[in-house]
């Protein structure tokens, strides 16, 4: 990290190494295999593009705040990258409001990237076939739950105005993915699969079954 007095910005070829390396895990998990999957993919690369632009080169967001509030700007070096942590400036910018963000923010990304990786694990497994169980007897899409976890990890740990904005875009386009797959599934298994939607929640399941869903063998 850099340190207080530095411009800790301008690092292009690492904002693109972590754009490739993020999108790298994404495709991973969730390879589009249609249209409509490519471009909710791509709603997805364009967050990942603005988010690392902002960490790692041109700090937008830093910049419209701090000339917009002038002096009222809560902190001296807003250029450096312990204070481009938005959540961090608007408590005080404490080392502990830091270490606090980026655990919270790495929490959600792990059970993001551990739903991914479960999620991938059974659908290849099943060859087609209709999966309920492990995972997805918590949840009808897991994949999207992952996702959306991890980019509410990104979004506690480095929030632009950019990324604020994009969320709720990129949201929406996989709700609207998943009906759209539901329809496809409703026609190939029929009743078996009008009665797995009945008994199962599309995303988030109640809070008492998260342990569960978070720690499911989906070898069993």
């Amino acid at each position: 990290m850099h340190g207080a007095n530095e411009y800790a910005y301008g690092m292009w070829v690492v904002a693109a190494f972590n754009i490739g390396i993020f999108l790298f895990f994404m495709l991973s998990f969730l390879k589009p295999r249609g249209g409509q999957e490519w471009r909710s993919m791509g709603v997805v690369t364009a967050f990942l593009a603005a988010l690392f632009a902002e960490m790692y080169g041109y700090p937008l967001t830093i910049y419209l705040l701090s000339g917009w509030l002038g002096d009222a700007y809560p902190v001296l070096q807003p250029f450096s990258h312990k204070y481009g942590h938005l959540w961090v400036v608007v408590f005080g910018g404490s080392t502990l409001a830091w270490a606090m963000v980026m655990g919270l923010s790495l929490v959600f990304m792990l059970m993001g990237y551990m739903l991914l990786s479960k999620g991938w694990t059974q659908i290849h497994g099943a060859r087609g076939g209709l999966v309920s169980d492990g995972i997805y007897a918590y949840a009808r899409h897991p994949q999207y739950t992952g996702l959306f976890l991890v980019i509410i990890g990104f979004l506690v740990q480095w929030p632009t105005l950019l990324t604020a904005l994009m969320a709720p875009i990129m949201l929406y386009a996989y709700v609207h993915l998943a009906r759209v797959e539901e329809r496809r599934a409703e026609a190939e298994f029929g009743e078996a699969y009008n009665e797995y939607v009945r008994k199962t929640p599309a995303f988030f399941p109640p809070l008492k079954q998260w342990k569960a869903f978070l720690t499911v063998d989906v070898g069993d």
